[in-house]
C-alpha cells in the first residue's frame, strides 16, 4: 500500500487592496480554501514555492499553513493560462 504524499505549503491572507492580476505580478497565486463547516478563505500562495513543492504532483494532499492555522487540503480546481501554462488561480478543498 502506497503512502499518501503530504506537501507542506505556506500561504497568507489575500491582500484586499490588490486584484488577482496585481497579485500574480508580485509573485503570488490567488487561491481559495473552502470546505464543510467553514467559511471560505481568500488566500495567496507564493508562486515559486508552489511550483517547487508541487512539481506536477497535483493529486497530493497539501498541509496548508495560513498564519497559525493549518489545513489538510486537496486541489479541487486549478486554472492555467493555456498558452504559457502558468497557474492563474487555485481552489483548495478540505481533505
Amino acid at each position: 500500500m502506497a503512502q499518501a504524499t503530504i506537501i507542506k505549503l505556506n500561504a497568507q491572507e489575500r491582500e484586499a487592496d490588490k486584484n488577482p492580476r496585481q497579485l500574480r505580478a508580485s509573485g503570488f497565486i490567488p487561491a481559495t480554501v473552502y470546505g464543510k463547516g467553514m467559511d471560505s478563505k481568500n488566500i495567496q500562495v507564493n508562486a515559486h514555492e508552489f511550483e517547487m513543492t508541487s512539481r506536477g504532483n497535483l493529486d497530493a494532499t497539501f498541509e496548508l499553513a495560513i498564519g497559525k492555522e493549518k489545513f489538510n487540503v486537496v486541489i479541487q480546481e486549478i486554472q492555467k493560462n493555456y498558452s504559457t501554462n502558468t497557474v492563474l488561480n487555485i481552489e483548495f478543498k478540505l481533505a
